[in-house]
């Protein structure tokens, strides 16, 4: 897509945005509800009309293309299956408003069925499946066409946790035996980071950045991306820049605690205000420790386990990875240090300060 946009009437609902992506990529665009992320989507299947740009499949402009001739399929958070119609039939249902042969579309329903684990169920009613079993007959219903491009809005979030673990496997084994342009979009960063070959992160209108998730993870664009990616998220502290060299910066949080960070600024950035990101799982326990504060909250989570520390001096909550066998109690005064190469620094802006090269 070029130079895509909607308008709302004054509210932008998609600032110009360009992206590309190749045949083949499953593609996640993740980020908080308003985002503009569904209506990026709905662009594409060609649902919305855009104030401005084009779209593009397969070298294609199909800006202007209705919706049923883009070849694509999409699929909803409400399932929108035909109460009426067995499974079946309601997987057949595209392939027989194209007045394909009975053949044909026996033979399509029963492959897809086959793919989906839904040979047992083919002749059963949507009201006498589960949850899952009715996001699968969606699904099937928008495969059995063969489309270049599959579209899923938000297909999992009507599931609850245990079913939308193994939705996701559902997923990713369907990708990889369909071989189909996969676009999803979801709030929830995790099926994000599970699923996609690379994300896209959206922010109030704006695609914010695009890439592979652990690229995302280890470098986030945007203090956006840095909120919308990782769990738990990272610590997000206000700070001042204290100093410049040629090694880092050095930072000074509230309390007057001071880190230092492996990133690049300009002498004349000394004394703006920043904001300092610091993973969880980087934290290092340290009795000396700049960071520190009493346990709040302990999160057991098997291998591992969390700390919420109350940290002193209007820093705030501070999140901490421990392993799982650390035995903690609530009160605890925990102190850590932080290795400047794992130190996020974001400007006034938002904007990721360069990273020292290692």
């Amino acid at each position: 897509m070029t130079q895509l946009s909607k308008r709302f009437g004054q509210i932008h609902a998609l600032c110009p945005s360009n992206l590309e992506i190749a045949e083949g990529e499953f593609v996640v665009i993740v980020g908080p509800s308003g985002c503009g992320k569904s209506t990026l989507l709905r662009l594409i299947a060609g649902l919305e009309e855009p104030t401005g740009g084009q779209v593009f499949i397969d070298g294609r402009d199909v800006t202007d293309v209705a919706p049923a001739e883009r070849d694509l399929a999409m699929v909803f958070q409400s399932y929108a299956l035909y109460p009426h119609l067995s499974v079946e039939e309601n997987i057949a249902f595209p392939l027989k408003v194209q007045r394909l042969g009975k053949v044909v579309v026996g033979a399509r329903v029963a492959a897809v069925a086959e793919a989906l684990a839904l040979t047992t169920l083919l002749k059963r009613r949507p009201a006498a499946l589960s949850g899952g079993q009715r996001q699968r007959v969606s699904i099937a219903r928008a495969i059995v066409r063969e489309p270049r491009v599959l579209l899923l809005d938000e297909p999992l979030s009507n599931l609850d946790a245990e079913l939308r673990v193994r939705m996701r496997h559902e997923f990713a084994r369907l990708h990889g035996r369909l071989g189909a342009t996969m676009i999803y979009v979801t709030h929830d960063q995790l099926e994000a980071m599970t699923l996609a070959n690379r994300i896209v992160v959206m922010s109030e209108g704006r695609i914010e950045q695009v890439g592979a998730p652990l690229e995302l993870y280890a470098a986030p664009a945007t203090l956006a991306v840095a909120r919308a990616i990782g769990s738990p998220g990272m610590n997000l502290i206000p700070a001042v820049l204290d100093a410049v060299d040629e090694r880092g910066v050095t930072l000074r949080l509230p309390g007057d605690t001071t880190l230092s960070a492996h990133v690049r600024a300009a002498a004349d950035r000394v004394g703006q205000t920043v904001t300092v990101g610091l993973r969880p799982e980087h934290l290092v326990a340290h009795e000396q420790g700049p960071i520190g504060g009493e346990v709040e909250l302990f999160e057991r989570l098997g291998p591992l386990s969390f700390a919420h520390l109350g940290a002193r001096g209007g820093i705030g909550t501070v999140v901490a990875q421990l392993p799982g066998d650390r035995l903690v109690t609530l009160g605890e005064t925990l102190r850590f240090s932080m290795p400047p190469r794992h130190v996020h620094v974001f400007d006034e802006r938002g904007q990721a300060l360069p990273r020292l090269s290692p």
